[in-house]
């Protein structure tokens, strides 16, 4: 968005997810403009990773990257458990700021990762296609990944409760890099972990639990938790609604098909829709984050589409 670009400038990545006021801005800005049902804190995953003693930079051309991943015993140890209060006060101030902003019926949802994908990031120091470095240390050495593991939980139960007490009216659980992974990996080396996590900040507000990339492990991925479930677009909508016994479920269109005509757009919205036929419980939305390069206007489209559907009798 252009409006997003002009708050921006030349404010390097990492500063900019530090500046309450810039992050509530576009936060405020992206909800006002598309018109969408809920806003969501600018943010990012990783800036939690900072504090633990990762050197984080955002890197032009490359995106996240660790100067120091994590790749031994000792590193692990290394890593330090601090209140989010202290280290990142300013995520509190940008929560502030934007409630106070938002008209009163639009809720703000946080949101964080999943012990898994900031384990994985932190080990393999930026963006993988393979994951040598995280597969490697969880087979050959299960007890440090585990430790590790650990001290990701711990760390994203205090970050996303820190969340819900400077006022978040939901919280999204992003495992964004588990679809890596086999069933019995899932359930050996992360299931535990993440049901961890969401049972340290359940009960307060609602929890959306996301995971993108093997529809196989959503069955283990709702035992784990949370009030939503929330799928990619590779996974049947219904389908999988069923499949996971979950009262509500998010998605899941993909967000390539916004770089379609908008005829295209509005016949996959209304396709997706139609599926579950406005059965209670259903939240739409992409079925992964939005693409920089995605046309505004047919992002508007879509929302148009969404909040004018009536789904049709059976034929």
């Amino acid at each position: 968005m252009k409006e997003y670009h002009a708050v921006k400038g030349n404010t390097p990545s990492l500063d900019f997810f530090k500046t309450p006021h810039l992050s509530a801005q576009v936060t405020c800005d992206a909800q006002r403009i598309l018109g969408v049902d809920a806003a969501i804190l600018f943010a990012d995953l990783l800036p939690i990773l900072e504090p633990m003693g990762l050197d984080l930079d955002y890197l032009p051309g490359v995106g996240p990257n660790i100067a120091n991943p994590v790749r031994s015993g000792q590193d692990i140890d290394d890593l330090r458990i601090s209140p989010s209060i202290e280290t990142m006060p300013y995520i509190g101030e940008a929560i502030g700021l934007i409630r106070a902003e938002l008209p009163g019926d639009i809720p703000l949802i946080g949101f964080g990762g999943a012990p898994f994908t900031l384990a994985s990031y932190a080990i393999e120091g930026q963006g993988s296609r393979n994951y040598i470095h995280v597969k490697q240390m969880m087979f050959s050495d299960p007890g440090a990944f585990h430790a590790l593991m650990e001290k990701m939980t711990d760390a994203a139960i205090d970050y996303l409760n820190y969340q819900i007490e400077q006022g978040v009216q939901a919280i999204q659980v992003f495992d964004s890099w588990v679809g890596c992974l086999s069933v019995r990996d899932y359930a050996d080396y992360v299931f535990l972990h993440s049901k961890r996590l969401i049972e340290g900040i359940s009960g307060k507000v609602p929890i959306i639990h996301f995971g993108t990339g093997n529809p196989s492990l959503l069955p283990l991925m709702a035992e784990a938790g949370g009030d939503v479930m929330a799928i990619d677009w590779r996974a049947p909508l219904a389908t999988s609604w069923d499949l996971m016994q979950s009262t509500s479920i998010q998605g899941n269109m993909d967000p390539v098909a916004l770089f379609a005509s908008k005829q295209a757009i509005v016949e996959t919205a209304e396709s997706i829709l139609q599926e579950v036929a406005c059965r209670p419980g259903h939240i739409f939305n992409l079925g992964h984050g939005i693409l920089p390069e995605t046309p505004v206007d047919n992002v508007k489209a879509l929302i148009d589409t969404v909040h004018n559907f009536t789904p049709r009798e059976p034929s």
